[in-house]
């Protein structure tokens, strides 16, 4: 069981005339995203020259001032420069559940501009910390060619190794998880819903296995709630699956103002 850094010093102190207090917090797969999932990530994107779009929809009626406006649902999309990648904000969409968490970012790749099908799909739920999510996304930007897989399977678990992680001892090329047996990432059946270019995907039948995919979450005790999920289609290049796990594993600090109910006990936290 991992303990504050500073014990005596309260988790919720006073909150100064500037706002709520900041926290250096780790490990970072349990810090949460600090309520700023939507925020770390858009500004990500702006600092990449993504194009940010938002569709809003909702009833409007006649001589109806703009306060009074009832929107339905909105979606925030993000297109990179070439429009052969773009993210997607659905929480405020209907979005579908992984892990029985609604889905907060989607992020896609297609493999050229004339078909406007993506190659390959991820998904992160809210509590993803936002600093994995913007790793991935930056080096989905300094790709030339985004839905071109490239070898590398092995350097995902490689990565989360190198920060302590504990390979499984049935799979050890398949699955890793946390010293704490906290987090998990593992390579295997993709969730339904998923969307992938793979063929297999659709022409899987009921009783067989469908195309292998990355998955990582976060259970902070045996059968509780999943803290936050990520699901990465069969397409996903491993290098991207990659930066993501090493960003989630990074035993790095990340600061912190809203701390997960959650997890709050497992962090090891000092003010900043």
């Amino acid at each position: 069981m991992e303990a504050p850094l500073y014990p005596d010093f309260p988790l919720a102190p006073s909150t100064p005339p500037g706002g709520q207090p900041a926290f250096w917090v780790g490990p970072r797969h349990l810090a949460g995203d600090d309520g700023r999932l939507y925020d770390t990530v858009a500004d990500t994107l702006a600092g990449l020259g993504w194009t940010s779009l938002t569709i809003v929809r909702g009833r409007h009626e006649p001589d109806e001032t703009p306060e009074d406006r009832q929107v339905l649902r909105s979606t925030v999309l993000h297109i990179s420069p070439d429009t052969l990648r773009w993210a997607q904000w659905s929480l405020a969409d209907e979005p579908f559940h992984l892990g029985d968490l609604p889905i907060a970012w989607q992020i896609s790749a297609r493999a050229e501009t004339s078909t406007p099908l993506a190659q390959w799909s991820a998904y992160f739920t809210p509590d993803v910390p936002g600093e994995a999510v913007a790793d991935f996304l930056v080096a989905l930007d300094a790709r030339d060619q985004p839905a071109v897989p490239l070898a590398g399977l092995g350097l995902v678990l490689d990565a989360v190794a190198a920060h302590g992680w504990l390979r499984d001892i049935d799979q050890p090329h398949a699955a890793a998880t946390d010293p704490t047996f906290t987090s998990h990432i593992s390579l295997g059946e993709v969730p339904p819903l998923i969307q992938d270019a793979d063929p297999r995907a659709l022409t899987t039948e009921a009783d067989e296995a469908g195309p292998a995919g990355w998955q990582a979450w976060a259970e902070p005790a045996l059968g509780a709630p999943c803290l936050w999920a990520a699901s990465f289609g069969a397409s996903v290049p491993h290098d991207l699956v990659t930066a993501f796990a090493t960003s989630l594993s990074s035993t790095a600090p990340v600061l912190r103002r809203v701390l997960p109910e959650a997890t709050r006990d497992r962090l090891l936290r000092a003010p900043a």
